[in-house]
């Protein structure tokens, strides 16, 4: 029997310190934080100016309070950041709610940065009467609700928004790792570096540089006598380890390096974080990649994979070893 991957656990132990994070400033707990300390007339009132009186009326058969499930304006204005947890309530995913869809991309610094701007506080009955909306659908529809319910169909939409979160972060360290590999291996050649940017001179005198990019995550390009560029090798950096989800990601590499291809770049790499990689079937999801690696490997710095990996940068980049 296999051991249960460690980095997966990683993961949970991120998951852990986010939630801790987030019960005081986006979950239920900051909701109830503010209304105790709230004018309960004045949310009072404001539900009945925006929340259906059947909802309320359901609602407090149950024993909550409205504002439990209703956005009002005053308690937006008062903490901001609580329009995402009635985003969280509702089920909708960041990319939902302030997509272009509805309208609400300006009201995400609301959720992100706990502000709220002169222009969208006008703008918040509107944005209320929107949330209410969905709301009194949500209690309609359901056969009971109470606090603990209102808090666990928060986290049902909150986790896969963390999971996204934690890999992304997962990505970025395992691409700032293979780039200091790569200052590493080209060191002699080095004429000038920077956080994001590698310059060597290969043996011809020509520049090359290795850059950090967004699409992909790591090019390699060379600068001619002309002044043109000349692209060498496209970098797809896939670092996380869960091999259930590997397969999505190498498609994802597909994606770049087909950009890539008509971008001019001679060659298309892809790094992965998973051990045990199928490569007949990795090169069927990604015929555009011509040479899979594995991070731990090249890290490691010895064996057969390491020294293959570092032959091919250097005879890419056209120094010698």
């Amino acid at each position: 029997m296999s051991h249960l991957s460690a980095a997966l656990q990683d993961l949970q132990v991120t998951f852990h310190a986010r939630l801790a994070e987030l019960r005081n400033t986006l979950l239920l707990d900051s909701l109830l934080e503010v209304v105790a300390a709230a004018d309960i007339e004045k949310i009072d009132r404001q539900l009945g100016q925006f929340a259906a009186p059947q909802g309320l009326q359901r609602l407090a058969g149950w024993g909550m309070r409205g504002a439990v499930v209703f956005a009002v304006p005053y308690l937006l204005s008062q903490r901001p950041r609580l329009l995402g947890y009635y985003r969280l309530l509702l089920g909708f995913s960041q990319k939902q709610f302030y997509g272009r869809e509805y309208g609400l991309d300006g009201f995400k610094g609301m959720e992100e940065q706990d502000r709220l701007s002169r222009q969208h506080e006008g703008l918040l009955p509107d944005l209320c009467h929107s949330l209410c909306t969905s709301a009194a659908y949500l209690v309609a529809h359901v056969a009971h609700l109470s606090q603990a319910n209102v808090h666990e169909l928060t986290l049902l939409t909150l986790g896969p928004q963390l999971r996204g979160g934690a890999l992304n972060r997962l990505g970025t360290r395992a691409t700032k790792e293979v780039f200091d590999l790569l200052h590493d291996i080209v060191a002699p050649a080095v004429t000038a570096s920077g956080t994001e940017w590698i310059e060597v001179t290969n043996a011809a005198g020509r520049s090359v540089r290795i850059e950090f990019s967004s699409d992909p995550d790591i090019c390699i390009r060379e600068r001619l006598p002309s002044g043109n560029d000349r692209n060498l090798v496209a970098v797809e950096i896939k670092g996380g380890r869960d091999i259930s989800n590997i397969h999505n990601r190498i498609g994802e590499a597909e994606k770049s390096h087909q950009k890539a291809r008509k971008q001019g770049f001679v060659e298309c790499w892809t790094i992965v974080g998973v051990s045990h990689l199928d490569l007949e079937l990795a090169h069927k999801e990604s015929p555009s990649t011509d040479r899979f690696f594995n991070l731990d490997a090249i890290r490691a710095g010895e064996g057969g994979e390491a020294q293959e990996f570092r032959e091919e940068l250097l005879s890419r980049v056209g120094i010698s070893d």
